[in-house]
């Protein structure tokens, strides 16, 4: 799968929204090293430790600032870079954020889909589209089964309403616009979403997730908090959803409409665990041995339970996890400890953890 993989992106035009973020960065990086040519499109990075300008991945793609809220900016992107393929991530991406700015979340959410699906629109030299949501975007019954892609969406939250709504947005362009019947759009565009669980890996620096969190309480060696240690997660190492995003893409530019719409990307059933159990085995990891205490602080609601139904990807796109949870977590150590011991040799780690990736995808 690798080969093919690596093959179809060589020379490629691709277009990334949110290439500063966590999981931008790591794809700008994956996709570089194929061969591929990046433009990113995104706000300049929040925090002073952030991957993005960790990587250094500046320097080797083309890197725009811009708010996807501002349409002139992204049209003016998409038409100055003639893409190939986009990868939409740029959001606000934070449960906890969306409760005190609902407004940015929605507007960045929902118009920042918009603008950018009608950029496509007006631009129709794009050959496939991703749409990266969440899989918060279900509404939520707290099942113990896994959410299929035909569930309906939702949200308790700004954050996974917004998600939802996204979502819709999609689906409705996809079947307005990028269809055979369309005469205003462009039915050689192809369109998907793509909707992934909650996503470990080193260069995470957010506010209030998990492994960020910790990695500030080892840093200060305090107490690590947590705040809901017993809801469940469906945990995966970043380059398994971004595998999955990949793959999708280059099945949409070759075989088009056949892999339009919604997929899940998650992790089997057994490596959806409770958060205490990946703050333990990732405080273990990083050789760190004072125990989590559960937040007494008021925190906003939060889903107790979660699962994805991955069987659509795995069966029409041949992809599955590689990295069992505890795996994934162990990587993510392994990254961060270079961080907080020797931050020169990040790239090191980085490309050595694709490349390893890389071995099981074969």
């Amino acid at each position: 799968m690798i080969n093919q993989i690596s093959k179809f992106y060589k020379n490629k035009k691709v277009l990334i929204t949110g290439h500063t973020g966590f999981k931008g960065t790591w794809l700008a990086i994956w996709l570089k090293s194929m061969g591929a040519k990046i433009c990113g499109f995104s706000l300049a990075p929040q925090d002073t430790d952030n991957f993005f300008d960790l990587s250094g991945i500046e320097k080797s793609i083309l890197s725009l600032t811009g708010d996807i809220r501002d349409f002139g900016a992204i049209n003016k992107a998409v038409q100055k870079f003639h893409p190939d393929i986009i990868f939409h991530l740029a959001a606000q991406a934070l449960v906890r954020e969306s409760y005190k700015e609902p407004v940015e979340t929605y507007s960045t959410n929902i118009m920042g889909t918009v603008n950018l699906l009608e950029a496509v629109r007006l631009n129709q030299k794009v050959k496939a589209v991703v749409n990266v949501t969440s899989d918060k975007c279900y509404e939520n019954q707290g099942w113990l089964w896994g959410y299929r892609e035909s569930d309906p969406m939702g949200g308790y939250d700004p954050y996974s309403s917004s998600k939802g709504c996204s979502e819709l947005i999609t689906s409705a362009y996809m079947r307005s616009f990028f269809c055979s019947d369309s005469d205003d759009g462009n039915p050689d565009t192809s369109i998907a979403s793509a909707r992934s669980g909650n996503v470990i890996g080193g260069g995470d620096f957010a506010q209030n997730r998990l492994i960020p969190d910790i990695v500030k309480a080892i840093s200060k060696k305090k107490i690590i908090h947590i705040r809901y240690p017993h809801a469940t997660r469906p945990w995966q190492h970043v380059l398994e959803p971004l595998a999955g995003y990949m793959l999708l893409a280059m099945k949409l530019f070759e075989k088009g409409s056949l892999f339009n719409g919604p997929w899940n990307f998650g992790p089997r059933s057994e490596d959806t665990m409770e958060v205490g159990y990946v703050a333990d085995k990732f405080a273990s990891f990083m050789g760190y041995h004072k125990r989590w205490a559960a937040d007494p602080e008021k925190h906003p609601h939060e889903a107790g339970l979660l699962k994805l139904d991955c069987s659509k990807a795995q069966i029409l796109l041949g992809w599955e996890t590689k990295l069992n949870v505890d795996k994934a977590i162990e990587w993510t150590a392994n990254w961060y400890k270079i961080f907080l011991e020797q931050s020169g040799k990040l790239m090191e780690v980085t490309d050595k953890q694709i490349k390893s990736y890389e071995i099981l995808l074969k």
